[in-house]
């Protein structure tokens, strides 16, 4: 019979706001090695009385924001799973980690945090300028490298399919929201520098402090935190086209394109202009308020609202996304 590990619940915050073209993730920085983490802390069943209210307090204390729209994200508890452990510098037992994504129409004052461009975390999942040179440079060759390391045919090409579908290899067509299993995927291979620091930690060993993006494969973060953010990535780019959250995140009037924008900062792909203003005037989730923006530079713009009534009659309605194909 094993022995009984103790176990430590962290809570951790993944706050998401949008600045013209950039979607931004809040983080503190007061960690070991001074890697960028997400605000975090362990959960005391004597102190607090739900997770919710505890992940707020210490969102409050490490960052001084006040969280609005909050839901569950995901619970990363599996022993051996091929992803980065969860660990605190002081904790003795296993880590389970109760991630959160909390959303914001505006990057509010932080003073105990930073506002990081969550692309330079995964670089690879930008589209909007076209395929990420990145996957072809570094990624599609390392990852060929795994799969040619493996022991058996049938485990080869195994391999060369998951990565393929993955990153859109070998004719493949991308898949936005695969966000976690691409960062798993290159976790796995070797190719995250937090799998050489995770595979030293087990076997006892010190490892060296990472480095802020060595290889080219984006800025690695404390503990598990780039998993965690993976994760509310993929979870927000697939929830903006069934639910209306993409409106946590823009102001309360915006003009037509600024809603394009931020829908394609978030999924990372270009939209198709025309498309997307067909959809969304048949999906009646915005209406015209009669105030024209005449800031731009160029032809006023009417300023939109969203339209909460929409929901009434289609619970379940998000914001088209309707990609451009180049070519």
């Amino acid at each position: 019979m094993s022995e009984r590990a103790d176990i430590v619940i962290g809570l951790t915050a993944v706050i998401v706001a949008l600045e013209a073209d950039k979607a931004l993730t809040l983080v503190v920085r007061d960690t070991p090695g001074g890697l960028a983490s997400l605000p975090f802390g362990p959960f005391d069943p004597g102190a607090h009385r739900t997770f919710e209210l505890a992940l707020r307090a210490f969102v409050r204390d490490q960052t001084g924001a006040e969280l609005g729209y909050v839901e569950q994200l995901y619970t990363f508890g599996d022993r051996g799973r091929e992803a980065p452990l969860a660990h605190f510098a002081d904790d003795a037992g296993r880590v389970v980690s109760v991630s959160y994504l909390a959303l914001a129409p505006e990057p509010v004052a932080a003073p105990g945090g930073a506002w990081s461009d969550w692309y330079a975390f995964f670089p690879w999942e930008d589209w909007r300028g076209g395929r990420p040179a990145v996957i072809d440079d570094r990624i599609a060759p390392g990852l060929a490298s795994w799969a040619a390391s493996a022991g058996g045919q049938g485990l080869r090409a195994a391999r060369r399919d998951r990565a393929g579908a993955a990153f859109g290899l070998a004719g493949a067509e991308w898949n936005e929201e695969r966000v976690l299993d691409r960062y798993e995927l290159l976790y796995e291979a070797g190719l995250a520098p937090e799998a050489d620091q995770d595979h030293l930690l087990a076997a006892g060993d010190a490892p060296p402090p990472l480095t802020s993006d060595a290889a080219g494969l984006g800025r690695p973060m404390a503990s598990d935190h780039r998993r965690i953010l993976a994760t509310a990535i993929a979870r927000l780019r697939a929830k903006i086209k069934y639910r209306p959250i993409l409106f946590e995140v823009v102001p309360e009037l915006f003009t037509l394109s600024a809603l394009q924008t931020a829908s394609e900062t978030i999924l990372g792909l270009r939209l198709h202009k025309q498309n997307f203003r067909r959809a969304l005037a048949a999906s009646g989730l915005v209406e015209g308020s009669g105030v024209m923006q005449t800031a731009t530079g160029g032809r006023p713009a009417e300023l939109h609202r969203f339209r909460r009534e929409a929901l009434r009659q289609r619970p379940a309605l998000g914001v088209p996304a309707p990609r451009l194909r180049e070519g």
